[in-house]
């Protein structure tokens, strides 16, 4: 009988090697390099919110009134924007503005992203001021743009009139100019007919006026615009400004935030192409519905707006009373420097139930808070705080 030849030895088996983590595919350059927007910070319900500049009482009944009567149906149901833009057009006076020169994004946050996708590339240039939004950084770097920021002038924060318009006219404009009025967080004022200049003056530059803070003081591009519509027979209001984009929000006003809802108003061919790198359902039947609300209840804006008004002249007189360095001018928003150091006073703020921004690291404002501005009742509760925290005399 023939022996059969052993089986060759099988291989022992290799001990097993240290799982590798995943590794994810890399990003644009762009992405990669990126630090993104601090987004407001979680756990804020139930305190004083005096740290994001919202509207701190809420929407109007009718507001309320109209997303509760929304049918459990509709839920299934894509958005639809017939009547929105309408109404925009409607709440500004109307006088030659079309609904086609409205743009509906889901808060202006992305309407300022769709405006930096829509014109901005590598190469490009965003020309701006400084301090101010800070998602304006993050929304440029991501095109790959380079920043040209120009401070404010101390010690006022006065506007750096002749400096912007000096890099307007380089060889090489800039792309995109971002203007802040009023600037947050400095609240700085541009007069209307000074932003036009600059848009007058810029037709190779995409001006975009961020107006989310100009229902407290005013200042807005579009009524001279609207005005001189109407007075020319009702022509377009943007025939001489293309390059002219303005943006509106009702988040700090109509109390919507959470809803996310924002404008963009322009020439139409300008509105068109900022909305062609935006989903077709970015903007949901909730914050449809109460935008509609809102936009039809003005009398509750003027009066939120009006007590604010009236809450900060009581609180700047105490912060004069009591010698605390400040600063305020437009928009719903402050800042001060506590003697006890920013980030210790916002931390024993937010003991008390109270948020405030800490504006640490900013250039020209560093160790100032911010402070959002709210009805009478919520700044006396502000003011009572910060004065026993920082240990001064009641007043």
């Amino acid at each position: 009988m023939e022996s059969s030849s052993p089986a060759p030895a099988s291989p022992s088996p290799a001990s097993p090697a240290s799982p590798r983590p995943p590794v994810s595919p890399p990003a644009r350059p762009e992405v990669e390099s990126l630090q993104a927007y601090s987004a407001p910070l979680e756990g804020r319900r139930g305190l004083l919110r005096l740290d994001f500049n919202e509207n701190t009482v809420g929407p109007s009944p009718k507001v309320v009134a109209a997303i509760r009567a929304i049918p459990p149906e509709e839920y299934a149901v894509y958005p639809e924007y017939d009547g929105l833009r309408e109404a925009v057009v409607a709440a500004l006076g109307g006088s030659g503005l079309h609904p086609e020169q409205v743009g509906v994004f889901n808060g202006v946050d992305a309407a300022l992203h769709a405006a930096f996708h829509a014109f901005g590339g590598p190469g490009d240039t965003l020309l701006t001021t400084s301090p101010t939004f800070g998602y304006y950084t993050p929304c440029a770097r991501m095109q790959g743009m380079a920043i040209e920021a120009i401070p404010y002038r101390l010690p006022g924060f006065a506007f750096p009139l002749e400096e912007i318009r000096a890099a307007l006219a380089a060889p090489e404009p800039p792309r995109l100019l971002l203007l802040c009025n009023p600037n947050n967080p400095t609240g700085t004022r541009l007069p209307a007919a000074a932003v036009l200049e600059l848009a007058a003056a810029a037709p190779r530059t995409v001006v975009v006026v961020d107006e989310l803070y100009e229902a407290f003081t005013g200042d807005s591009v579009l009524p001279p615009l609207l005005q001189a519509a109407a007075a020319g027979g009702g022509g377009d209001p943007f025939a001489a400004y293309p390059n002219l984009l303005v943006l509106r929000s009702l988040s700090k006003t109509a109390g919507i935030a959470g809803l996310r809802i924002g404008f963009a108003i322009g020439a139409a061919a300008l509105v068109d192409r900022v909305g062609r790198v935006t989903g077709p359902y970015d903007v949901n039947s909730f914050a449809v519905t109460a935008a509609l609300a809102a936009l039809a209840d003005q009398p509750y804006v003027d009066a939120y707006v009006a007590e604010v008004l009236r809450a900060r002249d009581w609180l700047l007189e105490r912060l004069r009373q009591a010698g605390v360095r400040h600063h305020a001018d437009g928009g719903n928003y402050l800042l001060l420097w506590p003697a006890g150091g920013a980030q210790a006073v916002e931390a024993a703020l937010r003991q008390a139930g109270i948020l405030v921004r800490s504006m640490a690291g900013k250039p020209l404002i560093d160790g100032s808070l911010r402070v959002s501005l709210g009805s009478g009742e919520q700044m006396a509760r502000f003011w009572d705080a910060y004065r026993r925290i920082e240990g001064l005399a009641a007043g």
